[in-house]
């Protein structure tokens, strides 16, 4: 045999008898650290114990069974699993002293209801954002944001506000502690962010005359309070109060699942004058106002929206322009069409009539070329059938001239001598840029609330003139000598 293969040889039985040795040796050692284990109880207190029986020492020589190794296995991954017990205990530990800060928070005594104004619209007052606002119950501004390097937490740091409330979901926190607040002594202005009206609180809104109190000590009568005049919206305000008190509008907004699941075509903003109409009622016959106004604020937004910018806050408009074109956008926002599908703006409001139209020759034509026009077909009575919404009244002409005694004298007109144009006798001739018609209307249905707009205003070449005359409005019924055929 040559020497290389004496060597490799060699090297080979020393490798055996060094793996021998090593795998002999971890043998023992396990075997030792598996007898300290059974004998010394576990520092670490597992309520999972294996049960181990003390074996004699023919058994410890013998080789090594493998149920042992792993009933030591699992003891290890007992003792091992303890300790995620003992985070979750520690983790309900935080969420208990959470909950016990949430109801004792030592900032509620810092919140000033005299400040807080709802009426407003929901945006931060720095990034002018919609998403996700606060309000500050501490000095009343809004803002974005809770977490870190937010408007509100950054709010709460630099001036030491901690209140704050979600305009969106009503949940009170504390920041910068950041934790929600629960108490039931802040009911009151989570129910002026949003009112809600029960169906038995709707139904005796009209046998409860009661005066409520302000938070400022104004005392004031539900539904009857003043609207805020921004800029030049009086004449928007005139009309929202006046709708406010026909009680079937009032009833079906004040109760929001009337309207809140009507579907809407994607991206329709009318919707939008339903939603805002809706608040603005139940704000005006809130029992628990902090104050005895009400800003139309974001009714107003809602109208220089829909109307693109027809009406404006900033700009005087037509009270009666105003009231047609919201009664007709409320009628269609709320699925309501012109013929077939109802809504309760025209179960209220509306009515119908019959309209006979006459054309007249031109005044300026011969007598005898008048009656030969007279005769034609174009020339004839036409009736059509027309529903409406309110009526338009006519006052007669002011006096032109003063008294003996220099003096204007403000004449005085009964409402039925001014109604008389309704009762389809009375003819009244209407001009155009062309053509002169002679009208008259005979009401066929009445609305079960009738709204009169008296025309005041005449607008010529120059300049606007308002009629001083004053309407006399019966307190009683006296109706009986009007000759109007109508049918309910």
């Amino acid at each position: 045999m040559s020497g290389r293969s004496k060597r490799e040889s060699r090297g080979s039985t020393r490798g055996k008898r060094e793996s021998e040795s090593r795998g002999s040796s971890g043998r023992v050692k396990r075997e030792r650290d598996r007898e300290r284990e059974t004998e010394a109880p576990s520092s670490r207190g597992s309520p999972v114990r294996v049960k181990r029986e003390v074996e004699p020492v023919s058994a410890r020589e013998a080789p090594t069974p493998v149920v042992p190794a792993v009933r030591v296995k699992r003891e290890r991954e007992a003792d091992e699993d303890s300790e995620p017990e003992r985070e979750v205990r520690a983790k309900n530990g935080r969420v208990d002293s959470e909950d016990r800060r949430s109801r004792h928070c030592p900032y509620l005594d810092t919140i000033n209801r005299s400040v807080l104004d709802f009426d407003f619209e929901k945006l931060c007052s720095i990034s002018l954002s919609h998403i996700n606002a606060y309000a500050c119950l501490v000095c009343g501004k809004y803002f974005q944001g809770r977490g870190l390097k937010s408007h509100a937490y950054i709010h709460s740091v630099q001036f030491s506000h901690h209140v704050f409330l979600n305009l969106h979901t009503l949940k009170f926190y504390c920041l910068p502690d950041n934790y929600e607040i629960i108490d039931s002594s802040l009911e009151d202005i989570t129910y002026v962010l949003k009112p809600t009206f029960t169906k038995q609180q709707i139904a005796n809104l009209d046998k409860q005359a009661k005066l409520s109190r302000a938070y400022d000590g104004t005392t004031y009568l539900p539904g009857i309070v003043g609207l805020n005049n921004i800029k030049a919206n009086d004449y928007a305000n005139a009309v929202l109060q006046a709708l406010s008190n026909v009680p079937p509008l009032r009833n079906y907004f004040l109760e929001e699942d009337n309207y809140k699941n009507i579907k809407r075509p994607p991206g329709d903003i009318m919707f939008l004058l339903v939603q805002r109409f809706g608040e603005l009622m139940r704000k005006l016959w809130n029992p628990r106002n902090f104050k005895a106004h009400v800003s139309p604020h974001e009714m107003l937004q809602a109208v220089v929206l829909c109307s693109k910018k027809t009406f404006q806050i900033t700009k005087q408009g037509d009270g009666v322009d105003f009231l047609s074109w919201f009664l007709n956008a409320l009628h269609s926002a709320l699925g309501g069409t012109k013929k077939k599908k109802k809504t309760i703006v025209t179960d209220v409001f509306q009515g119908s009539m019959r309209i006979f139209t006459k054309k007249l020759p031109h005044p300026d034509l011969p007598a005898e070329e008048k009656e030969q026009l007279l005769h034609n077909d174009e020339y004839q009575e036409t009736m059509v059938e027309s529903t409406f919404m309110y009526l338009t009244l006519d006052l007669p002409t002011a006096p032109l001239y003063k008294d003996e005694k220099e003096q204007l004298i403000i004449p005085q007109v009964p409402l039925f001598n001014i109604l008389a144009k309704f009762n389809g006798i009375t003819e009244k001739e209407y001009k155009t840029y062309k053509e002169n018609f002679l009208k008259r209307f005979q009401l066929t249905k009445l609305p079960p609330y009738l709204i009169f707009c008296i025309k005041r205003f005449t607008k010529n070449n120059f300049f606007v003139e308002k009629n001083p005359t004053i309407v006399n409005f019966p307190i009683t019924g006296q109706a009986n000598g009007m000759n109007y055929k109508t049918s309910r």
